[in-house]
């Protein structure tokens, strides 16, 4: 008696699933390793009822073998031979479809992973990989899955190459390259692109800039696109280096106090192109203006100080403004006292930069209310009212 042939299930879906690689659609993945779970309990099922019955047809043979059965006995026997031998031909069945199920859902699992690879043979195989390699060094591994289907379709890899160019992510990889072609330069090849890409990235490394600044290809996009070279950008980074090198201790708390820009950060800090254009200088004369404020005690208000950079007021300038601040400022905080008055670092600072501003409706300017302080303790003197020792410094610190 022959006994149909039994199919084991595929060693390799009896291994651990893969786990994805970066990148994979986790969604994707859980829900191709439920449907893989799915049909691998199914196999495992029809496999187990395929060795009960064999185990059972087997039973059922001996049993007919033996001497002394009566003819009921051995048709009963007989039949459930037959019986057994048909749950073992249904469940063959049940498991051949089981596995090829199974065979699908672990290749939906490798294709969710991006492990396009275990699903290529040969040449195919090959080719896949060379060009997945070449691609991931463009940064474009996320182009494997349309290389994948371009490489099933049958296409060679010179021209699954220019079919990838037409990709939007290919163009936003080299996104530089459209500018340049709009602006009459040269289009760059993806070895070139990535040569200027290295030259910069090398720059600014050696530079010690901070990790995140300029250091991936949208930040270096804008540099192509303008055919700004690898010198060019040296001399920027030597510049910028040699600014913060500079830099005087009031002027990097000012700009820390201010701007949030710690020691570490100031090379970047200058480097930045959209802040070394007017904002850069706007800033940069404001941090100035606020360094010679923080040398005499006095607070850096950014809004301020970016006000008075506005208007022109320089570094220079600033600091022989903050040194007349300094010299009378506690004496009109007493004249202020005296009169029943204010007189803040704002009025101050307002009183020596801008001291033709403009004035509110029923109100006075900075200028107008010193000059009105100095005078009522003008008039108190002329009037008789003080003494010799009580001058305008009487009873307040001098600086």
């Amino acid at each position: 008696m022959s006994y149909p042939v039994q199919q084991n299930i595929p060693d390799e879906f009896d291994d651990e699933l893969d786990l994805p690689e970066p990148g994979g659609n986790k969604a994707a993945v859980a829900k191709a390793r439920a449907q893989l779970g799915k049909h691998k309990g199914a196999a495992s099922a029809a496999n187990a009822q395929y060795n009960r019955a064999k185990a059972e047809a087997a039973r059922q043979t001996a049993k007919l073998g033996k001497k002394g059965l009566s003819i009921k006995e051995k048709a009963a026997a007989a039949n459930a031979r037959k019986r057994a031998m048909g749950v073992m031909a249904s469940s063959v069945k049940a498991r051949d479809a089981a596995v090829k199920a199974q065979t699908a859902a672990q290749g939906k699992v490798y294709e969710a992973n991006g492990q396009f690879d275990k699903l290529l043979k040969g040449a195919n195989r090959d080719a896949y990989m060379a060009l997945k390699s070449l691609f991931s060094q463009y940064g474009l591994g996320s182009l494997a899955g349309k290389i994948f289907e371009y490489v099933k379709q049958g296409y060679g890899a010179d021209t699954i190459g220019l079919l990838l160019q037409d990709t939007k992510e290919y163009k936003e990889r080299f996104a530089a390259n459209e500018v340049r072609a709009k602006a009459g330069l040269p289009v760059l090849n993806p070895a070139e692109y990535l040569s200027a890409e290295s030259a910069y990235r090398q720059i600014l490394n050696s530079a010690g800039l901070p990790k995140g600044f300029y250091d991936n290809p949208a930040d270096f996009r804008s540099w192509i696109a303008g055919d700004v070279s690898p010198t060019e950008i040296k001399g920027r980074v030597d510049l910028a280096v040699e600014a913060t090198q500079q830099a005087n201790p009031s002027y990097k708390q000012a700009l820390y106090k201010m701007y949030g820009i710690a020691e570490a950060d100031l090379t970047a800090y200058f480097l930045d192109r959209k802040r070394a254009e007017p904002l850069l200088k706007k800033q940069a004369t404001a941090a100035a203006i606020g360094a010679a404020a923080l040398r005499r005690g006095f607070g850096a208000n950014r809004t301020d100080l970016e006000g008075y950079a506005t208007l022109g007021i320089t570094g220079a300038q600033a600091e022989e403004g903050y040194g007349r601040i300094a010299e009378g400022f506690e004496t009109m905080l007493g004249l202020a006292g005296r009169y029943g008055s204010s007189w803040s670092q704002k009025d101050a600072e307002q009183d020596v930069f801008t001291p033709g501003a403009a004035r509110t409706v029923g109100s006075e300017n900075a200028a107008e209310k010193g000059k009105r302080l100095k005078s009522q303790e003008r008039a108190m003197f002329a009037g008789g009212r003080g003494s010799s020792s009580q001058g305008l410094n009487a009873g307040y610190r001098q600086t």
